[in-house]
Protein backbone atom coordinates (compact mmCIF):
# COMPACT_ATOMS: atom_id res chain seq x y z
CA UNK A 1 0.00 0.00 0.00
CA UNK A 2 1.47 3.44 -0.76
CA UNK A 3 2.64 5.31 2.24
CA UNK A 4 0.41 8.31 1.51
CA UNK A 5 -3.07 6.38 1.40
CA UNK A 6 -4.13 6.75 4.81
CA UNK A 7 -4.54 3.76 6.99
CA UNK A 8 -7.85 2.97 9.18
CA UNK A 9 -8.11 1.54 12.03
CA UNK A 10 -11.02 -0.29 13.15
CA UNK A 11 -10.35 -1.11 16.83
CA UNK A 12 -8.54 0.27 19.92
CA UNK A 13 -7.04 -3.50 19.83
CA UNK A 14 -5.71 -2.84 16.61
CA UNK A 15 -4.32 0.02 17.60
CA UNK A 16 -2.20 -1.13 20.71
CA UNK A 17 -0.96 -3.99 18.57
CA UNK A 18 0.40 -1.02 16.40
CA UNK A 19 1.25 0.60 18.85
CA UNK A 20 2.85 -2.43 20.85
CA UNK A 21 1.08 -1.86 23.71
CA UNK A 22 -0.25 -4.65 25.85
CA UNK A 23 -4.28 -5.57 24.62
CA UNK A 24 -6.85 -3.07 26.56
CA UNK A 25 -8.51 -4.51 29.65
CA UNK A 26 -11.92 -3.06 27.83
CA UNK A 27 -11.85 -3.51 23.61
CA UNK A 28 -14.21 -0.62 23.93
CA UNK A 29 -12.04 1.87 26.09
CA UNK A 30 -8.49 2.36 27.04
CA UNK A 31 -5.93 4.65 28.76
CA UNK A 32 -2.28 4.37 27.57
CA UNK A 33 0.75 6.13 28.99
CA UNK A 34 2.34 7.84 25.55
CA UNK A 35 5.81 6.82 27.46
CA UNK A 36 5.33 3.39 26.83
CA UNK A 37 3.67 3.87 22.58
CA UNK A 38 7.28 2.38 20.52
CA UNK A 39 8.58 4.95 18.35
CA UNK A 40 9.31 4.17 14.32
CA UNK A 41 6.04 2.46 13.41
CA UNK A 42 6.20 1.66 10.24
CA UNK A 43 2.29 1.83 9.97
CA UNK A 44 2.56 5.15 11.07
CA UNK A 45 4.61 6.13 8.27
CA UNK A 46 0.94 8.03 6.64
CA UNK A 47 -2.18 9.20 8.10
CA UNK A 48 -4.40 7.12 9.51
CA UNK A 49 -8.52 7.45 10.53
CA UNK A 50 -9.56 6.10 13.92
CA UNK A 51 -13.02 4.42 14.19
CA UNK A 52 -13.09 5.62 17.51
CA UNK A 53 -12.68 9.07 19.77
CA UNK A 54 -9.47 10.07 21.10
CA UNK A 55 -8.48 12.20 23.94
CA UNK A 56 -4.94 13.19 24.63
CA UNK A 57 -2.95 15.32 26.84
CA UNK A 58 0.46 15.76 25.86
CA UNK A 59 3.75 17.75 26.15
CA UNK A 60 6.90 17.01 24.11
CA UNK A 61 9.65 19.07 23.01
CA UNK A 62 10.48 16.56 20.16
CA UNK A 63 6.87 16.12 18.05
CA UNK A 64 4.34 17.29 16.17
CA UNK A 65 1.00 15.61 15.30
CA UNK A 66 -1.94 17.03 12.89
CA UNK A 67 -5.09 16.45 11.55
CA UNK A 68 -7.32 18.31 9.45
CA UNK A 69 -4.95 21.30 7.57
CA UNK A 70 -2.14 21.68 10.01
CA UNK A 71 0.35 20.62 12.76
CA UNK A 72 0.67 21.42 16.19
CA UNK A 73 3.86 21.51 17.72
CA UNK A 74 3.49 20.01 21.08
CA UNK A 75 6.25 22.38 22.62
CA UNK A 76 3.71 24.54 24.84
CA UNK A 77 1.69 21.37 25.73
CA UNK A 78 -1.98 20.54 24.98
CA UNK A 79 -4.88 18.79 25.03
CA UNK A 80 -6.65 17.69 21.50
CA UNK A 81 -9.64 15.86 20.55
CA UNK A 82 -10.60 13.81 17.63
CA UNK A 83 -13.52 11.97 16.76
CA UNK A 84 -14.10 8.56 14.74
CA UNK A 85 -12.87 9.54 10.93
CA UNK A 86 -10.76 12.54 11.35
CA UNK A 87 -7.51 12.51 9.00
CA UNK A 88 -4.65 12.25 11.57
CA UNK A 89 -0.89 11.98 11.14
CA UNK A 90 1.98 12.28 13.26
CA UNK A 91 5.97 12.56 13.06
CA UNK A 92 7.31 8.84 13.37
CA UNK A 93 9.70 8.20 15.80
CA UNK A 94 9.09 11.48 18.03
CA UNK A 95 8.61 11.50 21.71
CA UNK A 96 5.31 12.31 23.28
CA UNK A 97 4.81 12.40 26.99
CA UNK A 98 1.33 12.07 28.68
CA UNK A 99 -1.86 10.26 28.26
CA UNK A 100 -4.00 8.81 25.36
CA UNK A 101 -7.71 8.12 26.27
CA UNK A 102 -9.60 6.23 23.20
CA UNK A 103 -12.94 4.64 23.46
CA UNK A 104 -15.26 3.38 20.75
CA UNK A 105 -18.97 5.14 19.80
CA UNK A 106 -20.30 1.55 20.58
CA UNK A 107 -19.26 1.88 24.63
CA UNK A 108 -21.44 4.82 24.91
CA UNK A 109 -24.33 3.50 22.88
CA UNK A 110 -27.98 3.85 24.69
CA UNK A 111 -26.41 6.50 27.11
CA UNK A 112 -27.36 10.22 26.90
CA UNK A 113 -23.76 11.17 25.88
CA UNK A 114 -24.72 9.43 23.21
CA UNK A 115 -26.84 12.20 22.00
CA UNK A 116 -24.90 14.47 23.40
CA UNK A 117 -21.14 14.30 22.37
CA UNK A 118 -21.69 16.34 19.54
CA UNK A 119 -22.52 19.59 21.82
CA UNK A 120 -18.56 19.83 22.23
CA UNK A 121 -17.48 20.98 19.38
CA UNK A 122 -13.85 20.87 20.54
CA UNK A 123 -13.92 17.61 18.85
CA UNK A 124 -14.08 19.82 15.29
CA UNK A 125 -11.04 21.97 15.98
CA UNK A 126 -7.69 22.11 14.32
CA UNK A 127 -4.54 21.00 16.16
CA UNK A 128 -3.58 24.95 16.16
CA UNK A 129 -6.56 25.22 18.26
CA UNK A 130 -5.48 22.88 21.60
CA UNK A 131 -6.71 23.46 24.79
CA UNK A 132 -3.80 25.03 27.06
CA UNK A 133 -4.22 23.34 30.53
CA UNK A 134 -3.24 25.69 33.47
CA UNK A 135 -1.69 24.15 36.49
CA UNK A 136 -4.82 23.70 38.58
CA UNK A 137 -6.82 22.92 35.39
CA UNK A 138 -4.45 20.16 34.50
CA UNK A 139 -4.67 18.53 38.00
CA UNK A 140 -8.40 18.28 37.58
CA UNK A 141 -8.05 16.52 33.97
CA UNK A 142 -5.30 14.04 35.17
CA UNK A 143 -7.08 13.08 38.30
CA UNK A 144 -9.53 12.32 36.25
CA UNK A 145 -7.12 10.37 33.92
CA UNK A 146 -5.93 8.55 37.19
CA UNK A 147 -10.15 7.76 38.11
CA UNK A 148 -10.75 6.01 34.94
CA UNK A 149 -7.44 4.67 34.81
CA UNK A 150 -8.48 2.73 38.83
CA UNK A 151 -11.37 1.93 36.96
CA UNK A 152 -10.49 -0.17 34.25
CA UNK A 153 -7.66 -1.44 36.80
CA UNK A 154 -10.44 -3.20 38.88
CA UNK A 155 -12.76 -6.13 38.25
CA UNK A 156 -15.41 -5.09 35.34
CA UNK A 157 -18.83 -5.26 36.57
CA UNK A 158 -21.95 -4.53 35.55
CA UNK A 159 -21.94 -1.12 37.15
CA UNK A 160 -17.97 -0.23 35.34
CA UNK A 161 -19.49 0.99 32.43
CA UNK A 162 -22.13 3.28 33.87
CA UNK A 163 -18.80 4.58 36.01
CA UNK A 164 -17.11 4.98 32.93
CA UNK A 165 -19.08 6.84 31.21
CA UNK A 166 -19.46 8.86 34.10
CA UNK A 167 -15.87 9.89 34.26
CA UNK A 168 -16.56 10.43 30.26
CA UNK A 169 -19.15 13.48 30.71
CA UNK A 170 -17.21 15.15 33.96
CA UNK A 171 -13.91 14.81 31.03
CA UNK A 172 -15.93 16.71 28.35
CA UNK A 173 -17.67 19.10 30.56
CA UNK A 174 -14.43 20.39 32.39
CA UNK A 175 -12.89 20.56 29.12
CA UNK A 176 -15.84 22.43 27.75
CA UNK A 177 -15.54 24.98 30.42
CA UNK A 178 -11.65 24.79 30.53
CA UNK A 179 -11.91 26.38 26.76
CA UNK A 180 -14.26 28.97 27.71
CA UNK A 181 -11.52 30.40 30.18
CA UNK A 182 -9.41 29.78 27.03
CA UNK A 183 -11.77 32.18 25.08
CA UNK A 184 -11.35 34.63 27.74
CA UNK A 185 -8.09 34.90 28.95
CA UNK A 186 -6.82 35.33 25.03
CA UNK A 187 -9.64 38.23 24.95
CA UNK A 188 -6.67 40.40 23.09
CA UNK A 189 -5.93 38.02 20.03
CA UNK A 190 -10.07 37.08 20.16
CA UNK A 191 -10.78 40.74 19.46
CA UNK A 192 -7.94 40.93 17.01
CA UNK A 193 -9.70 37.97 15.00
CA UNK A 194 -13.09 39.63 15.54
CA UNK A 195 -11.27 42.94 13.55
CA UNK A 196 -10.29 40.66 11.25
CA UNK A 197 -13.55 38.57 10.39
CA UNK A 198 -15.82 42.20 10.29
CA UNK A 199 -12.71 43.72 7.60
CA UNK A 200 -13.41 40.48 5.61
CA UNK A 201 -17.13 41.09 5.73
CA UNK A 202 -16.88 44.69 4.64
CA UNK A 203 -14.60 43.79 2.17
CA UNK A 204 -16.11 41.08 0.89
CA UNK A 205 -19.35 43.60 0.38
CA UNK A 206 -17.28 46.23 -0.96
CA UNK A 207 -15.51 44.97 -3.59
CA UNK A 208 -18.81 43.16 -4.85
CA UNK A 209 -17.48 39.04 -4.33
CA UNK A 210 -20.93 38.45 -2.95
CA UNK A 211 -22.41 39.47 -6.99
CA UNK A 212 -19.96 36.60 -7.64
CA UNK A 213 -19.49 34.11 -4.84
CA UNK A 214 -22.74 34.77 -3.14
CA UNK A 215 -23.49 35.20 0.65
CA UNK A 216 -20.15 34.44 3.12
CA UNK A 217 -20.43 31.29 4.45
CA UNK A 218 -18.68 30.44 7.81
CA UNK A 219 -16.17 27.90 6.32
CA UNK A 220 -15.00 31.01 3.98
CA UNK A 221 -14.27 33.31 7.24
CA UNK A 222 -12.78 30.64 9.12
CA UNK A 223 -10.55 29.78 6.40
CA UNK A 224 -9.63 33.18 5.88
CA UNK A 225 -8.71 34.14 9.36
CA UNK A 226 -6.95 30.17 9.89
CA UNK A 227 -9.46 28.65 12.11
CA UNK A 228 -11.81 25.82 12.03
CA UNK A 229 -15.25 26.59 11.52
CA UNK A 230 -16.54 25.50 14.87
CA UNK A 231 -14.01 27.12 16.93
CA UNK A 232 -14.31 30.51 15.30
CA UNK A 233 -17.65 30.20 15.92
CA UNK A 234 -17.49 29.15 19.80
CA UNK A 235 -14.44 31.93 20.00
CA UNK A 236 -17.28 34.27 18.73
CA UNK A 237 -19.90 33.28 21.00
CA UNK A 238 -17.91 33.97 24.07
CA UNK A 239 -16.55 37.29 22.81
CA UNK A 240 -19.55 38.58 21.12
CA UNK A 241 -22.43 36.37 22.23
CA UNK A 242 -23.15 35.75 18.45
CA UNK A 243 -21.65 32.72 16.79
CA UNK A 244 -19.88 33.38 13.31
CA UNK A 245 -23.25 32.86 11.20
CA UNK A 246 -25.12 35.64 13.38
CA UNK A 247 -22.58 37.83 12.59
CA UNK A 248 -22.78 37.48 8.83
CA UNK A 249 -27.03 37.73 9.09
CA UNK A 250 -26.33 40.95 11.80
CA UNK A 251 -23.98 42.37 8.74
CA UNK A 252 -26.49 41.25 5.75
CA UNK A 253 -29.27 43.30 8.03
CA UNK A 254 -27.20 46.29 8.63
CA UNK A 255 -26.47 46.56 4.29
CA UNK A 256 -29.97 45.64 3.56
CA UNK A 257 -31.11 48.61 5.88
CA UNK A 258 -29.09 51.07 4.46
CA UNK A 259 -29.60 50.66 0.49
CA UNK A 260 -33.38 50.22 1.15
CA UNK A 261 -32.77 53.55 2.94
CA UNK A 262 -30.26 55.59 1.46
CA UNK A 263 -30.84 54.37 -2.55
CA UNK A 264 -33.32 53.59 -5.02
CA UNK A 265 -32.25 49.81 -5.90
CA UNK A 266 -35.27 47.83 -6.32
CA UNK A 267 -35.48 44.75 -3.60
CA UNK A 268 -34.21 42.48 -6.29
CA UNK A 269 -31.37 44.31 -7.33
CA UNK A 270 -30.73 44.86 -3.55
CA UNK A 271 -30.66 40.86 -3.04
CA UNK A 272 -28.72 40.23 -5.65
CA UNK A 273 -26.01 42.54 -4.57
CA UNK A 274 -25.74 41.35 -1.18
CA UNK A 275 -25.48 37.75 -2.74
CA UNK A 276 -28.78 36.06 -2.19
CA UNK A 277 -30.22 34.20 -5.81
CA UNK A 278 -33.38 34.79 -5.51
CA UNK A 279 -35.34 38.09 -4.36
CA UNK A 280 -37.86 35.84 -2.08
CA UNK A 281 -34.78 34.71 -0.14
CA UNK A 282 -34.05 37.83 0.83
CA UNK A 283 -37.14 39.12 1.69
CA UNK A 284 -38.14 36.26 3.61
CA UNK A 285 -35.07 36.41 5.47
CA UNK A 286 -35.13 40.76 5.78
CA UNK A 287 -38.98 39.57 7.26
CA UNK A 288 -37.47 36.95 9.70
CA UNK A 289 -34.55 39.28 11.31
CA UNK A 290 -36.58 42.14 11.21
CA UNK A 291 -40.54 41.52 11.50
CA UNK A 292 -40.99 43.72 8.86
CA UNK A 293 -40.70 43.65 4.76
CA UNK A 294 -37.84 45.28 2.92
CA UNK A 295 -40.43 47.26 1.26
CA UNK A 296 -42.43 47.93 4.71
CA UNK A 297 -39.12 49.30 5.73
CA UNK A 298 -38.09 51.53 2.94
CA UNK A 299 -41.61 52.88 3.29
CA UNK A 300 -40.74 54.35 6.96
CA UNK A 301 -38.19 56.65 5.31
CA UNK A 302 -40.59 57.99 2.17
Amino acid sequence: MDKKTPLRISSISELHTILQLPPPVHPLISLADNTKIATDIAELDRPFFLNFYKISYKYSSTGRMGYGQGYYDFNEGGMMFTSPNQLIATDNGAEYYGTTLLFHPDFIRHYPLDRTIKKYGFFSYETNEALHLSEKEKKVILGLFDNIADELNTSIDEISQDVLVSYLEVLLNYSNRFYKRQFITRKVVNHDILARVEHLLNDYFNDHTSLRNGIPTVEYLAKEVNLSPRYLSDMLRAVTGQNTQHLIHEKLVELAKEKLASTNLSVGEIAYELGFEHPQSFSKFFKTKTQVSPLAFRQTFQ
